[in-house]
């Protein structure tokens, strides 16, 4: 458990906010990172390439993991940065202006929360929320101390997927009635893995934070926490919220539909998985539609599309006049009944989107303005929401009616997944 409790950190969480300062235009802001695995890692390899930024604060419940990020933090920029075993003790520096958050789904709201009614502003790892709820309370909290907090669907600050938004605006191919969501990713079984004791270094307790108390296996840990209920979403809230994303936007920025339904299985392997596969869901938003496709065994192609080695992941919109096909490689746009080419942008050079989105953070750091974040917790949350009903509804095997007015289903089994059972002290 952490040296600093609960209420001592709320009751310093006034002052810390009301302490804030404003960093000036030419002040690098002063960043702490927060989990430090794979994604955090990646995180750490662009935040060292920005300008904008000073990587000051390293955080992980893994000791092993702070000593990998601090050895590249110091081979890569020559400087070393302060080691955090709890994230409140980040929050409770003054000298940090801002966090970015890579933990499991479960931890993501918790800990936006918590850097926000310190005085933080935050960098949140997509999905937003591991729950509807969370994504509500995270707004809530946002609004209410100023923060700016961005959520990393990075494709928002992608300029050819900007570009491609803009064609479906301007009418290009006519009104937009399906937008697909492909994630087509190749997962192979995990096996399974028997309760061992926990590694030396690793806080457990502190990992598993607001979900329910488990004995420790690598399966629960490392990547594979995406797979289990407790604290993962399945692909659908791992990759496919990328694409689920994209679809919102290119129908207009859809909220919650009428409707929707979600079907699909753990099929093929007999393994610790609990997410499914295979899964397939749809949202009728009255006219038009939002189809989102889960394949994690082998499979073929969709529409005609190449299939990359493993993996086929982007977007389809279908429309009155023609159909657009987008990825990260760039987009192509078809016409009429005899299919033309009439327009395709290839991307040239790597991949830098994470790079473009921290920096638009950045930016909106300093002009205080939620409005400039091309990902705001608003947009965010409401995208993580659409792939948490999806999984709702394939947990209760059923058609679910959302109620906008309630903010439920009217369906007793599906509105306790609104939100979870929180393991004290880690409470939203």
């Amino acid at each position: 458990m952490s040296t600093i409790s609960r209420r001592s950190f709320f009751q310093g969480a006034t002052a810390a906010l009301a302490a804030t300062q404003v960093v000036g235009a030419n002040d690098r802001i002063q960043l702490g990172l927060i989990g430090i695995g794979g994604r955090g890692m990646a995180h750490l390899g662009t935040l060292v390439t920005l300008q904008e930024t000073r990587v000051a604060g390293l955080c992980d419940v893994n000791q092993a993991a702070r000593e990998r990020a601090q050895a590249r933090l110091q081979k890569e920029t020559s400087t070393k940065a302060k080691e955090y075993s709890d994230m409140r003790e980040m929050f409770a520096d003054k000298s940090i202006d801002a966090v970015s958050i890579v933990t499991p789904n479960h931890w993501h709201a918790l800990a936006t929360i918590w850097a926000c009614e310190a005085g933080k502003d935050v960098y949140v790892e997509k999905p937003a929320s591991h729950n509807v709820y969370e994504g509500w309370r995270m707004i809530e909290v946002a609004r209410k101390t100023n923060r700016m907090v961005q959520v990393g669907s990075q494709s928002r600050s992608v300029p050819h997927v900007q570009r491609a938004m803009q064609v479906l605006r301007d009418g290009t191919i006519g009104e937009v009635y399906q937008a697909k969501g492909l994630c087509f990713k190749r997962r192979k079984t995990i096996g399974k893995a028997p309760a061992e004791p926990v590694p030396p270094g690793l806080d457990w307790d502190a990992f598993l934070g607001p979900a329910p108390m488990r004995p420790f296996t690598k399966n629960r840990f490392a990547y594979n926490w995406h797979w289990f209920w407790d604290t993962g979403n399945g692909d659908l809230g791992n990759q496919g919220v990328h694409q689920v994303d994209i679809c919102r936007w290119g129908l207009g920025e859809v909220m919650f539909p009428l409707s929707f339904v979600s079907t699909g299985g753990k099929y093929i392997y007999d393994d610790d998985q609990e997410t499914p596969n295979t899964q397939l869901a749809h949202y009728d938003y009255g006219g038009r539609e939002i189809v989102f496709e889960v394949r994690g065994l082998v499979t073929g192609p969709e529409a005609g599309l190449p299939v990359k080695p493993g993996n086929t992941v982007g977007n389809l919109f279908l429309a009155a006049d023609g159909w657009m096909w987008l990825d990260g490689s760039g987009f192509t746009v078809y016409k009429g009944e005899s299919n033309e080419k009439i327009m395709e942008e290839k991307v040239q050079g790597r991949d830098n989107s994470t790079g473009l989105h921290m920096q638009n953070f950045f930016a909106a750091c300093r002009s205080r303005d939620h409005r400039k974040l091309n990902a705001d917790i608003e947009i965010g949350a409401m995208s993580a929401a659409l792939c948490h009903l999806a999984n709702i509804g394939y947990r209760v095997g059923r058609k679910l009616y959302w109620d906008a007015a309630s903010r439920n289903f009217g369906d007793p089994q599906a509105n306790q997944l609104i939100t979870r059972n929180y393991r004290r002290p880690y409470v939203v």
